[in-house]
């Protein structure tokens, strides 16, 4: 720790625990969940690494999660973000190989928006020279999402579903399908989006906003047979779509974007078609998949971010500085992300 400050500028949670909402991932007013601080800079533990911000991304998660919507309660007054690269300034016992290299992390200790973050070395990624910070910053909730889920789709059929499409992450799961010569079907809420999604490897574009969805959705599901349906949304049409999908069909939810909660209207077909409902969450299964499986996603996911097949489109730059004041604004922009610099 020698040669650090002892304290850092940091975006801080305003409040405690769960909020008992649902209203989705939009803010009107960042000033409402969050505050700027003054706090110590943290000393790595066992098994954990201090790392020096270089860049942190802004996901659906991170807004879930300031407004106590998130699977894990707040902490007032500890750091807001999850996802960020930067330089490895200091090592906990265990954690020594690190020191000195720029990595992709998920913060686990303390949070992303600080100019020093704290987190378990298991959630920390090595990035190639040729990986730029911006995508370092979105290497790993979207893209190892997209492998890990997309992986479970080439496991049962040809085809496959994907919610929010124009999303980082859908754009990813579109064009990775396309690759392993599967059809995606994206679902959309604006029409003019479709040929780029098509451009990217969608084989079918479904508009969520027209009333004649659902029908159009099961024609496709009679003729394409998809059996898994990546779903963020988790709305009243998710379940109609999951409905109409074909038997063994799995629901696999992993974001919460509708403010609308889905109603099971047809129980029958878990039992009598052999359907599951299921969650996937990005922690567990960087904290129990076995070393070698996750080093290939890895360095699958480095080769696409180097070699142009992946990009990160980015929307909005801020700072620290100027985060809590345009945070609300910047996010009105859907089809890129927002990044944060000290």
């Amino acid at each position: 720790m020698t040669d650090l400050p002892s304290t850092m500028r940091a975006v801080v949670l305003k409040h405690d625990g769960y909020s008992g909402t649902m209203t989705g991932p939009t803010i009107t007013d960042a000033s409402e969940w969050l505050v700027d601080a003054e706090l110590p800079v943290p000393t790595p533990g066992p098994g954990q690494v201090l790392i020096r911000l270089r860049t942190a991304s802004v996901n659906p998660s991170d807004i879930h999660f300031i407004k106590g919507e998130y699977g894990q309660p707040r902490v007032k007054g500890t750091a807001a973000g999850f996802e960020g690269c930067g330089h490895v300034v200091a090592t906990g016992k265990g954690a020594e190989g690190l020191q000195g290299l720029r990595v992709a992390f998920v913060a686990a200790g303390s949070g992303a928006w600080a100019e020093y973050v704290v987190t378990q070395m298991q959630m920390c990624i090595p990035l190639r020279p040729d990986i730029s910070d911006d995508d370092g910053a979105a290497q790993i909730v979207n893209p190892l999402t997209a492998m890990a889920m997309v992986d479970i789709a080439n496991e049962d059929g040809d085809a496959f579903v994907v919610s929010a499409a124009t999303s980082q992450l859908g754009k990813l799961m579109c064009s990775l399908g396309r690759d392993l010569g599967l059809k995606p079907i994206a679902m959309v809420r604006r029409a003019e989006t479709a040929p780029m999604l098509k451009e990217l490897g969608a084989a079918e574009v479904l508009v969520t906003t027209d009333p004649d969805v659902a029908r159009q959705f099961a024609e496709l599901s009679a003729k394409l047979k998809p059996r898994v349906f990546l779903d963020a949304v988790m709305d009243p049409l998710s379940e109609q779509i999951f409905c109409a999908m074909p038997n063994r069909a799995r629901w696999i939810c992993y974001g919460k974007l509708g403010s609308d909660a889905p109603t099971l209207t047809q129980t029958g077909q878990l039992i009598f078609m052999g359907k599951r409902i299921e969650g996937f969450w990005l922690t567990n299964w960087m904290m129990t998949t076995p070393p070698a499986d996750q080093m290939r996603v890895v360095t699958e996911v480095q080769a696409r971010f180097a070699d142009g097949r992946w990009k990160t489109d980015v929307s909005e730059r801020l700072t620290l500085g100027d985060l809590i004041s345009n945070l609300a604004d910047a996010l009105k922009t859907s089809d890129g992300k927002v990044m944060i610099t000290p």
